[in-house]
């Protein structure tokens, strides 16, 4: 796995003396003729003894092939700096989500009918995020967006269920708190379930690494304010149609009414012109009720 973006080891420009930027480990390079100093090696030139750090060298010691002096040496390699130390600890973080996933798989889902079995559980473009790590997850029957802790974190006591709201530059979205025994806390978004979709494991990988591109695109944000505008203008649709309905019926309702009024002031009219008996007059008068 390559290193996280934002936690390239060592750091940019000249060394300039500052020892408390680097480790007892760290390759230095002199950025003029590239000649490098590594501590188990020394420098047999200097009489400069394998496993001497490049901050505990004479302070008058200079490149051997230029002279160049200390200040112009870059750091190369610092196995041993917070960097490293920091991705080494997101890459066996990711090892073991890794591996829990591919144990649920063997043990629980193998032969459920949404596995796709053209694929398998694979890391994606996992990077520092915040004090954590984010990636995607891709395995047969599910692809997540997944945030990890730090190594200064432990959410060991995360709620499973329990939901909360990361911002990025592409939107708000929402994830969903979970724990396994042997990854610990971790917090989930729903990708893709269950994956039907994808015919191969590269097309999913393709997918996967799309989505950690557009997530971190403002320019997507746009997608999402037009989403939200869709469906304000489809429920402005829709109550319009009910509007409209309710409209309809109560004029449907109201002619009712009038047909009815007519069809008993017909009836009266009808009956007096005929003079009918008290009784006839009484008996129209009933029917007329009824009606």
């Amino acid at each position: 796995m390559s290193t996280a973006q934002g936690m390239t080891p060592g750091f940019e420009g000249s060394y300039m003396g500052a020892d408390a930027k680097i480790s007892a480990q760290a390759v230095m390079e002199c950025k003029i003729c590239w000649t490098p100093y590594d501590p188990a090696e020394g420098d047999e030139h200097r009489q400069v003894l394998p496993g001497t750090p490049f901050s505990a060298l004479p302070e008058d010691w200079s490149c051997p092939n230029c002279d160049a002096p200390k200040e112009q040496f870059l750091v190369l390699d610092d196995p041993g700096s917070v960097a490293a130390e920091t991705s080494a600890h997101m890459e066996e973080a990711v090892r073991a989500l890794v591996a829990d996933f591919t144990e649920i798989y063997h043990a629980k889902m193998r032969d459920v009918p949404i596995i796709n079995k053209a694929l398998h559980v694979e890391a994606v473009g996992f990077r520092g995020h915040g004090t954590g790590y984010l990636g995607v997850l891709v395995s047969p029957w599910f692809m997540n967006l997944v945030l990890l802790p730090g190594r200064e974190e432990d959410w060991a006591d995360l709620t499973p269920g329990a939901k909360e709201n990361h911002d990025f530059p592409s939107g708000t979205y929402e994830f969903l708190h979970n724990t396994r025994e042997t990854v610990g806390g971790y917090k989930a978004c729903s990708l893709f379930s269950p994956m039907e979709a994808f015919n191969s494991q590269m097309q999913a990988l393709d997918t996967a690494r799309a989505v950690m591109v557009a997530l971190f695109d403002e320019n997507n944000r746009a997608e999402t304010d037009r989403a939200a505008e869709i469906r304000a203008t489809r429920q402005a649709e829709l109550d319009a149609v009910a509007e409209a309905e309710a409209a309809a019926d109560a004029e449907t309702e109201a002619e009712a009414k009038a047909r009815a009024v007519a069809e008993t002031e017909a009836a009266k009219a009808a009956i007096l012109a005929e003079a009918p008996s008290r009784r006839a007059v009484i008996s129209g008068g009933l029917a007329g009720g009824e009606s």
